[in-house]
């Protein structure tokens, strides 16, 4: 296609001068050039003018020429997006058609030309596809177009364009994660051309340089270990970038480090005190942080919150576990947050998520897991350094690198804590906001230590300042203070029950007080706070206090505001708390959960038949109204059986269990039992259509479902009697599988062998003859338990199975003597089927024998079988 452009005398004789004169060595008159060389940028054509002394004006001298495409392609460059498309199409035709020139300055400058028109767009349209379709390139194994682009990429990492070799980076960095077998093929050269542009003076290729390492160190760390020291010495430098992008990948490469805890501990401890003071100082908030933060205001508890500041909530289904199972939070990773949700108390909207102060906060808390008290003598002299300074940025820093560290080396920092929790305490009335926050945050990570001292020492002065700071005039303040106290009260548990009216009634105030944001998380602080004291919070003073405004909010709420989520959730926990104290608040409470749940399914219903009329529903109303219903049964027990008779709740269960969502059928399981507990007339009628349900959600594919499920089974059984028999075949085979699949979940085990325990014990004749296929991880999964009804329940089931086929446990008896020996205080009826068993296996197989067989037990094995059963 022939262009049309043609210059115009006048234009190509003033850009020519130009030309010449930027040639001059005179400063001035360079300075001058360049200033109207910026002005013509205005006229659109100018480009074309540029294009054509380079490709077409013969007449000038090769230099001039050459220049005119350097200055073109800086102007490509920068203003590439706003040159109009016939610009572009002319400078593309004529860089085309130059392409041959018979100057090999010439061709050199149009070859540049090119690659900036070009190339770059090409690298950022490669760049999106490999974003994009990685797996789809590396699965295509017939064209195997990856073996071709992995080394052309990697040639272009040492492209004169800072553009182009971030592209080819960021192109190979995409195949890493997936260990595609051609980039694992070119490995080695990976690395080398890595290492050659470590140091680039871009910041987008030194940022996708430390990606790439860090990636690296998850799926090739055999590759690493020969550079290991090199590469932690650059990312030591890296971590400390100028450019915060840099600086927050470089801080990524310590938490991977991390991971690999041994690899660690063996590479990195010689680096540790250059390390820790970098990342000290890496969480110190950055200016723009704090005037996003809006760090110099005090008081805004009176501005009200906008609705794109406020996150969404998720709703955490109910699930059923024994509650007495013998735990500890650690063992069960409940209390580590992951790295991801380092919640220093800096959440805001306005800040993005992720960034370097949490990266080296959430850095230094995994490093401290690794090295343990070992880092201490590294950081106690900075800590000094920077809790006592004068600078309150400098100061906060301080305070979240010891909330950091608290997990890891909580042995070594117990000699601190005395001086330490004092100071900290003082700190909460610090006169910057940001300080009392993370002062609340820190204080938190060390609560478990306060409440295991005397009460007078650490815990009412902590609690006194805490609960002050609840109703501080700044709404960031208060966000903190409500987590840390939630921390506190899961700590403290009953401890609290002496000051639960000074409690309460700063939680009340807070009602009055607080913008919409905070007053989510106060939901959550009163919700954990009867969760923690339980059925001590069931005085007419507490009920008096606490539920009118909780009501209050109930009736303003409307049935679409998902504010409703963590009240639900709130009432859910207090309804169980306060028992029958919560009877006079249930009927409209109850009444309410139905109506939402047959709601919620009439539009679900509605959206089915026409999606394009309706929408598909929010499902969390059903379920927080399912667990709130579950709340109120297990906490009301038969007081619930009216409610029951006179609603539709029977049917509306039925259409929830069979909901697609799994988490809907966890909650309606979860409803399911607690009903059969508390009304079992009003179940009865259903149990036809409701255990086959159970037994087709019996996949451990969906734990919780499962879970829920399973135990749901139990309790039916314990109350249907003998008549479970016709549902044992729906349910026994796979529950045998649960039990023995390797890698189940502890709390999954548990309630599968209580459950067949069940169904043992009301029809003993259809599962005692499989038994040799479950009873010894049967008696594994039970010994660990305390004494409860559910355990004494299922040890009745086992007992009866036992007498019914004495074979099917015969070569398993140790495992159920170990079992046996579990129990603490088994009923006196219980404590002597247990002595018969076990006297009569000694007999059937004689006293030498059994002496044998006993002596392979363990000494306090034999020693609690003598004590409690006399054999």
């Amino acid at each position: 296609m022939k262009m049309e452009w043609t210059p115009q005398e006048d234009g190509l004789r003033e850009i020519l001068t130009l030309l010449r004169e930027s040639q001059s060595p005179n400063t001035a008159t360079q300075r001058a050039v360049h200033q109207k060389l910026e002005e013509l940028n205005k006229y659109p054509d100018f480009n074309n003018y540029l294009m054509f002394v380079l490709t077409k004006l013969t007449s000038e001298s090769e230099t001039t020429r050459s220049l005119s495409g350097l200055i073109l392609k800086n102007n490509v460059k920068t203003h590439f997006t706003n040159l109009l498309p016939s610009v572009t199409n002319f400078i593309k035709t004529e860089c085309l058609q130059a392409v041959g020139d018979p100057s090999p300055l010439i061709r050199a400058t149009v070859g540049i030309l090119i690659t900036t028109v070009a190339c770059k767009g090409a690298f950022g349209a490669l760049q999106k596809i490999c974003e994009d379709s990685a797996e789809t390139l590396d699965a295509d194994t017939t064209n195997r177009p990856l073996d071709i682009l992995i080394p052309k990429f990697l040639q272009f990492f040492n492209h004169s364009s800072s553009k182009i070799r971030s592209y080819a980076i960021g192109c190979v960095n995409q195949f890493i994660i997936q260990r595609s077998q051609a980039l694992m093929n070119h490995i080695d050269s990976f690395l080398q051309n890595l290492f050659l542009v470590a140091t680039d003076d871009d910041a987008e290729v030194r940022k996708n340089v430390c990606k790439a390492l860090v990636m690296l160190l998850e799926v090739r760390m055999d590759r690493l270990i020969p550079h290991i020291n090199n590469i932690i010495e650059y990312m030591l430098v890296r971590t400390q970038d100028q450019d915060a992008t840099v600086a927050l990948e470089a801080c990524e490469f310590w938490l991977s480090l991390a991971e690999q805890h041994s690899f660690c501990s063996s590479v990195l401890g010689n680096h540790l005190n250059r390390l820790v003071p970098i990342l000290v100082r890496g969480m110190k908030y950055s200016e723009i942080d704090i005037i996003l933060l809006k760090g110099d205001v005090e008081e805004d508890d009176n501005v009200p919150d906008k609705e794109e500041d406020i996150r969404p909530r998720f709703h955490k289904s109910k699930t059923h576990t024994i509650k007495a199972t013998i735990t500890n939070a650690s063992e069960n990773g409940t209390d580590k947050d992951d790295d991801e949700d380092f919640d220093d108390g800096d959440d805001d909207g306005s800040l993005s998520d992720w960034n370097l102060r949490k990266c080296s906060a959430a850095a230094l808390d995994v490093l401290a897991n690794v090295f343990r008290d070992s880092l201490l003598p590294i950081l106690i002299p900075i800590l000094k350094e920077t809790l006592f300074h004068q600078d309150w940025d400098v100061k906060e820093s301080g305070i979240l690198a010891l909330g950091a560290i608290a997990e890891g080396c909580m042995s070594g920092m117990i000699n601190h804590l005395s001086e330490l929790i004092p100071y900290l305490i003082n700190c909460l009335n610090d006169k910057k906001a940001l300080v009392r926050a993370i002062t609340c945050w820190t204080l938190s990570r060390y609560s478990h230590w306060v409440v295991s001292q005397p009460h007078d020492a650490y815990l009412k002065p902590l609690m006194t300042e805490l609960l002050k700071r609840i109703l501080d005039g700044n709404k960031r303040v208060q966000e903190a203070a409500c987590s840390a106290f939630a921390t506190l009260e899961e700590e403290a548990c009953t401890e609290l029950v002496p000051y639960l009216g000074y409690i309460l009634e700063t939680l009340v105030f807070a009602f009055s007080k607080y913008q919409h944001k905070n007053l989510l998380i106060l939901y959550d602080a009163i919700g954990t706070l009867a969760d923690s004291v339980g059925s001590h919070l069931n005085k007419p003073d507490y009920i008096n206090l606490l539920m009118p405004p909780l009501i209050h909010k109930w009736n303003v709420l409307k049935d679409e505001d998902k504010d409703l989520f963590p009240l639900l959730e709130c009432l859910s926990s207090v309804a169980t708390a306060l028992q029958s104290g919560f009877l006079p608040y249930c009927e409209p409470v109850y009444c309410r959960c139905v109506s939402l749940i047959h709601h919620t399914l009439c539009l679900h219903m509605a959206n089915i038949q026409n999606p394009e009329q309706f929408e598909a529903p929010d499902k969390d109303f059903m379920i927080v109204a399912l667990d709130l219903l579950s709340g109120l049964a297990e906490g009301l027990d038969g007081h619930i059986e009216k409610l029951v008779e006179n609603s539709n709740i029977m049917q509306l269960l039925h259409l929830c269990m069979q909901d697609a969502m799994p988490e809907v059928r966890q909650s309606s399981f979860a409803l399911l039992g607690d009903l059969t507990k508390a009304c079992f007339q009003h179940v009865q009628p259903h149990i036809a259509n409701f255990l086959p349900i159970l037994g087709q959600n019996l996949n451990p594919g969906y734990i919780s479902v499962c879970n829920n499920a399973t135990w749901a089974i139990g309790e039916i059984s314990i109350k249907l009697g003998a008549d479970t028999r016709n549902y044992v075949s729906l349910v026994l085979n796979q529950l045998i599988d649960i039990i023995n699949r390797p890698n189940t979940p502890k709390t999954l085990l548990e309630n599968t062998a209580i459950t067949i325990g069940r169904l043992g014990y009301v029809c003993p004749h259809d599962v005692a003859p499989m038994l040799h296929q479950f009873v010894r991880q049967w008696c594994m999964s039970l010994r660990h338990i305390r004494d409860n009804e559910e355990k004494d329940s299922a040890f009745r089931g086992m007992c009866q199975m036992i007498q019914v086929n004495p074979a099917g446990v015969v070569s398993d008896f140790i495992f159920f003597c170990d079992a046996v020996a579990s129990w603490v205080t088994p009923k006196d009826d219980l404590k002597e089927v247990f002595i018969k068993i076990l006297h009569s296996f000694k007999a059937q197989v004689g006293e030498e024998n059994w002496k044998r067989f006993s002596d392979q037990f363990p000494p306090q094995l034999n020693e609690r079988l003598l004590e409690l059963y006399g054999i």
